[in-house]
């Protein structure tokens, strides 16, 4: 026995120091995967595969309209077990979404967040089925926004606007899964990968809200169409200063004989507003074309040479081909 400053103790004794095996980081990843993961069905159509996330009651569930393709059933199989066959109800290529129908019970709904609310180096954890690997689990931080993913149909070729870029490790099957944020909420639908380290994601906001319930109530959604590509870009001060805000809408590409080209857009404008409402990206125009809108005229204010000009569009029907 040894005495120190005057108490007795044991040497051999040891004192118990109790360590928390996960870091904050590692707490959280765990957590959103443990709440997301039951909401994430693995996905059968014909010969394909893929993810999708329960998203409201009655067996409503949000998946990629390329991972379904010409598809009109398959079948939805989750984590606890459960398998159930759908139908789908509606699909819409523009923006890579589809909603499906299950024809029983499933896991309750997930909870949708807003992406607009993203931030440039927020974590994100992705949850998918990748390569026919259930329920598995990946993180990485928003590395974009406002990004453009051309996506190619039959010989046509389209672009989704205003995706999110991840570094979260994205594989075939992921397509259709969860992009949810720390506080577990789905902020994004998995949909591509770019490239190694390159993954893209569908928003949840307002517009993806609005297209599902056009694929709810009709089985598609009718677009305006003005035949434009553009990225956000920040505004010279002078122009930020007098119209109150601080980006605009580059136009990186006009397609020839669109109602864009049509109508007098160039390539290199920065749109300011469209429709006398503000545009900063690419869902400030997307918004302003569904149904109602074709065949209007919609005013489009663009920077030009450092001059506002205004020009008069009327969007058409986007046809899909």
């Amino acid at each position: 026995m040894v005495t120190l400053l005057g108490q007795r103790c044991n040497p051999r004794k040891e004192a118990v120091v109790a360590v928390d095996p996960l870091d904050s980081y590692s707490r959280t990843v765990s957590s959103v995967a443990a709440a997301v993961t039951p909401h994430v069905a693995s996905l059968r159509v014909g010969s394909g595969a893929g993810s999708a996330v329960v998203f409201a009651g009655d067996g409503l569930l949000l998946t990629n309209a390329h991972v379904v393709g010409p598809a009109r059933d398959g079948v939805a199989a989750f984590t606890d077990g459960t398998e159930r066959r759908f139908d789908v109800v509606g699909v819409d290529p523009l923006s890579d979404l589809a909603v499906l129908r299950t024809r029983g019970a499933t896991p309750a709904a997930a909870v949708l967040g807003d992406a607009d609310g993203l931030v440039v180096g927020q974590l994100v954890i992705a949850v998918g089925n990748p390569l026919g690997l259930a329920g598995s689990v990946t993180a990485g931080v928003v590395s974009g926004l406002g990004r453009s993913l051309p996506v190619r149909s039959g010989r046509a070729v389209r672009v989704i606007e205003d995706v999110i870029q991840t570094d979260a490790a994205l594989n075939p099957g992921n397509s259709g899964g969860a992009l949810a944020d720390a506080s577990a909420e789905v902020v994004g639908i998995n949909t591509a990968v770019a490239g190694v380290g390159l993954g893209m994601a569908v928003p949840i906001n307002a517009t993806t809200r609005r297209i599902i319930g056009a694929l709810l109530a009709d089985g598609r959604v009718r677009r305006g169409y003005l035949g434009l590509v553009g990225t956000p870009a920040p505004l010279p001060g002078p122009i930020a200063q007098r119209t109150g805000q601080t980006s605009g809408l580059r136009l990186v590409e006009v397609i020839p004989g669109s109602p864009a080209d049509r109508a007098g857009l160039h390539t290199g404008d920065i749109v300011l507003s469209a429709g006398r409402k503000p545009v900063t990206d690419a869902q400030g125009i997307q918004r302003q074309l569904f149904s109602e809108a074709i065949g209007a005229t919609l005013p489009i204010t663009v920077l030009r040479n450092g001059a506002m000009v205004d020009v008069i569009t009327v969007p058409t029907e986007l046809v899909a081909s």
